[in-house]
């Protein structure tokens, strides 16, 4: 049966289509950049949308050293580090437990870890907050894994488990003839298996993570344990707020979060169709 082709004059609209859908999307980043590259007083007599008259680099090392995004970012990379593969690892073998062990409430337990995802986070604040106080993990990482790994479960859960239900179950009987147990199967076969899924909630994961502020403003009152969300406040005054410099700093802190999903992007639309399939 031949392809049905495409007349030349759609590929066109298509490409048009996608390129003023992508100009939308990076219309905000311009009007960032233009801010970040103009002086103080450039800023107040032109339009935001008007290029610098003279490009002024050196607002990003100002950025870099007034606002301390050194150390900000070094706690929000340390804190991503630990807690994507620690949730991510929790999510798996829970993921595991309600495909391929085949107990029988699994189907109520995993509607169970969905209602997590019905909960508004503000509803939370308070009852995190005595728990936290109460065993003094407030501006801890302990508190802060705590908090963001019990968080990102419910999500990690959903995208692995459709993804999981997609692995044959043919492969387990072949393994458990090989003599792998439950642990083996877990992570010999289904996690090499997985890896697309994985790496799309690597690059959910991180970005989230860094990109949090609600939590790590309310549990994080140490400056030195401050993320790069909370230490971008350090631009703003009591009477004006620096916006120049603001706008460095937003610019520097998405480059992490930029690399992560150039990194994993190639898994990313495979890794969603298997556990939507799922």
């Amino acid at each position: 049966m031949e392809e049905l082709r495409v007349h030349p004059a759609v590929k066109v609209l298509r490409y048009v289509f996608l390129i003023i859908f992508a100009a939308i999307f990076l219309i905000p980043v311009l009007f960032i950049a233009f801010t970040a590259l103009k002086s103080r007083a450039d800023l107040m007599t032109s339009p935001f949308y008007a290029l610098p008259e003279k490009f002024q680099w050196d607002n990003f090392l100002k950025a870099w050293d007034q606002g301390k995004m050194s150390m900000y970012m070094k706690n929000t990379l340390f804190i991503c580090l630990v807690k994507v593969p620690l949730g991510i690892l929790i999510e798996a073998f829970a993921a595991f437990a309600l495909t391929r062990l085949n107990f029988k409430w699994s189907n109520s337990m995993f509607a169970f870890f969905l209602i997590g995802m019905m909960i508004p986070m503000q509803a939370t604040l308070v009852p995190l907050n005595i728990l936290l106080n109460k065993t003094h993990l407030v501006s801890t990482y302990p508190g802060i894994f705590l908090v963001y790994v019990g968080f990102g479960i419910p999500f990690g859960i959903l995208i692995l488990r459709g993804f999981f239900r997609t692995i044959p179950k043919e492969i387990d009987e072949s393994a458990l003839i090989d003599g792998c147990g439950d642990m083996g199967k877990f992570f010999r076969i289904i996690l090499p298996l997985s890896m697309p899924a994985i790496a799309t909630l690597v690059i959910f994961d991180f970005m989230a993570t860094w990109n949090e502020f609600l939590l790590a403003q309310i549990f994080i009152t140490k400056d030195t344990m401050k993320t790069i969300t909370t230490g971008l406040l350090a631009f703003k005054g009591e009477h004006s707020t620096d916006y120049t410099l603001l706008n460095a700093g937003v610019l520097i802190s998405i480059i992490p979060t930029l690399c992560v999903y150039l990194l994993f992007q190639k898994y990313f639309v495979s890794g969603l169709a298997g556990s939507v399939k799922g």
